[in-house]
């Protein structure tokens, strides 16, 4: 069931959509900011509220990767792989952040404290390679820099 902060955010999305189906990237986002993540009862709760059926909003959520449908640490890093990044070193900088947390892409620190996920750009080539910490992109990164990025976040 839907708590009533998350009934009011949902609704307020959707006073912002002709259609309430449009809403649903936002009220998954909703669901995942009280709950850290997209469960599938949280589907099934937002089926009757959107007019979508829980694979619908399965499909949605699953397609687009800052969505989870597990669960993930309290900081998630996304590490980009792009072209770009690549070119100008990203899996040193993967293999080095991954190395220090001792997990693989997709693995949660055993703190609970970061999951890295892999990503395929996140929009600022010219500063590669980049990783996204939460909501903060860390740009033009260095295997030395990702320990002081780190410190930041608890």
């Amino acid at each position: 069931m839907l708590s009533p902060d998350e009934r009011r955010e949902i609704d307020a999305e959707l006073a912002n959509y002709e259609f309430r189906e449009a809403a649903g990237i936002e009220a998954l986002k909703v669901v995942q900011r009280h709950r850290g993540w997209v469960t599938d009862e949280a589907l099934a709760d937002l089926e009757p509220v959107l007019g979508l059926s829980a694979a619908e909003l399965d499909a949605v959520a699953t397609f687009y990767d800052k969505i989870y449908r597990k669960p993930v640490g309290r900081h998630v890093i996304f590490v980009c792989s792009s072209i770009s990044c690549w070119v100008m070193g990203y899996e040193n900088v993967r293999d080095y952040l991954l190395d220090r947390l001792g997990i693989l892409l997709g693995q949660t620190t055993a703190d609970n404290r970061f999951t890295v996920l892999p990503t395929a750009c996140l929009g600022a080539c010219d500063l590669a390679p980049v990783m996204l910490v939460d909501d903060d992109l860390h740009c033009n990164l260095t295997p030395p820099e990702v320990d002081a990025i780190l410190a930041r976040y608890e």
